[in-house]
């Protein structure tokens, strides 16, 4: 019996040995504990495009235009912020337009948004300035246009509303023509800004691009931007003209 023990000993030793390199190696192998943060559909997400930045020529004085938007945020809730105008280059004279809106994802295509809006226009002789608040709707349409549309409400209680739509047509993997359609409408006249009425214009574009990376590409195009009705009307009280029609050129990139 002793014999027979003293045999089968070192094979118990092993055995024992052996199931605690396999639980120490279970125990190293365990999953860590769950968390938001090692979930790759919950990142945190930072985007920005400037999608026009241009020189308009339209005679003298010429425009630069500027459109820009990004945000920072997650799959679902975002933080957007948008700055778009223009400024003559060789005099003082200008408007620009910002936006904060939370937005939050509705579909897998669209996004509600919802914040502030700040309006800035000056001269030579004034600044003016007035503040909206906004909700709108920002996605990809069927056939791939991309669509901005938003109703904003004034700090003195005029309504507005504005829309846009562009399209990327690929020529080639690099060169893309990209026709863009805007336009704005108001409910009420506010003539100290020369917003009448209605339907205040309709903008018309076509740029064609060349992305020598996809996030710089240089471009030329055309734009067109008639006003409409009592905003007409103020433009040309002003001295200014309702239609006009001129060359672009400049860069599209994003980050």
């Amino acid at each position: 019996m002793t014999l027979i023990f003293k045999k089968v000993r070192p094979a118990l030793a092993l055995l024992m040995f052996s199931l605690l390199l396999g639980t120490n190696s279970v125990i190293a192998q365990k999953a860590p504990s769950f968390s938001n943060d090692i979930m790759p559909d919950n990142k945190t997400y930072f985007f920005f495009q400037a999608d026009r930045f241009e020189y308009y020529s339209i005679g003298d004085p010429s425009p630069i235009v500027w459109d820009a938007q990004g945000y920072i945020g997650k799959d679902i809730n975002k933080f957007w912020f948008k700055a778009e105008g223009e400024a003559l280059t060789t005099e003082r004279e200008g408007e620009m337009e910002f936006q904060g809106l939370y937005s939050r994802a509705i579909t897998s295509y669209f996004d509600f948004q919802a914040g502030l809006r700040y309006d800035l226009a000056y001269n030579d002789t004034e600044d003016n300035s007035r503040g909206f608040a906004v909700i709108g709707i920002q996605g990809l349409a069927p056939y791939l246009f991309e669509v901005d549309g938003s109703v904003q409400l004034s700090e003195d209680g005029d309504v507005s509303a504005s829309f846009e739509g562009e399209i990327d047509l690929l020529v080639t993997q690099r060169l893309i023509a990209q026709p863009r359609f805007a336009t704005n409408l108001a409910l009420q006249e506010v003539e100290e800004w020369g917003v009448g009425s209605g339907i205040n214009d309709v903008q018309l574009g076509f740029r064609l691009r060349y992305e020598i990376r996809r996030e710089f590409a240089p471009y030329v195009g055309i734009s067109w931007n008639r006003k409409l009705g009592e905003t007409a009307d103020f433009t040309r009280a002003e001295s200014g003209d309702a239609s006009i029609f001129g060359l672009v050129a400049g860069v599209r990139l994003w980050l």
